[in-house]
């Protein structure tokens, strides 16, 4: 084993928070700057807007970014504003989204991890890494976005292995998701780690991973870094 890649979202920052903090924020500038769109729409609509377009446009619908600056684009022609507006109502929201307080473990562990193994992400969200503060510690990032599809596709976990110039058995994929992340990588030949921070009981039908582990510092510790 050479290398551990992480998930994200829920894996090393708890995700809702986050998310509820960067629609509120993008809400607030909308109201600002296109109050007839949030006179008309809630955040609840605005959702069902994207979720409407990933089903009209499902080669689109891992790409989390474009369907919400599509979907905003939408909205601001539908109301009388220059669609331009989208990219910058974005910024406000992915500015927001890369605001995660990180699991106490992360750092330590991470660190840990680092002197013995190469590291690296795959995720299906969109939230940028150097902003975050994190970038530095990974040797390869990969999210839906790049890839042109999203986790579980086996080309995810592919493409990982091939940009760390390892074959997949050589590596553990983490992640708190037992479909997304476990099973998935486990049909493409990875390890796998189980990020289980509730205590949860592993689905009695499905195969367990590799590994169960509550933090990343146990991660380290299981894998004697």
């Amino acid at each position: 084993m050479r290398a551990i890649a992480f998930d994200l979202d829920n894996t090393l920052w708890d995700v809702e928070p986050v998310l509820r903090r960067a629609e509120a924020r993008l809400f607030a500038w909308l109201q600002t700057h296109c109050p007839r769109i949030t006179a008309q729409l809630t955040l609840e609509d605005m959702r069902r807007a994207r979720e409407e377009l990933a089903r009209r446009e499902p080669h689109n619908a891992h790409d989390f970014t474009y369907l919400r600056t599509a979907a905003l684009a939408r909205h601001a022609r539908e109301h009388g504003y220059d669609e331009a507006m989208a990219a910058h109502a974005f910024e406000v929201f992915l500015a927001a989204r890369c605001e995660v307080e990180l699991f106490a473990d992360v750092l330590p562990g991470l660190t840990r991890l680092g002197s013995r193994y190469a590291l690296a992400t795959l995720s299906n969200g969109n939230a940028d890494l150097a902003r975050i503060g994190l970038g530095h510690l990974f040797a390869v990032s990969l999210n839906a976005r790049q890839l042109g599809a999203a986790k579980p596709a086996r080309h995810c976990f592919e493409r990982l292995a091939a940009e760390l110039a390892l074959a997949p058995r050589e590596l553990v994929y983490v992640g708190d998701d037992a479909h997304l992340d476990v099973l998935a990588a486990r049909a493409a030949g990875l390890k796998t780690a189980w990020m289980n921070r509730s205590g949860a009981p592993w689905p009695k039908d499905l195969p367990p991973p590799d590994v169960t582990v509550c933090d990343c510092l146990e991660l380290a510790q299981r894998l004697s870094a």
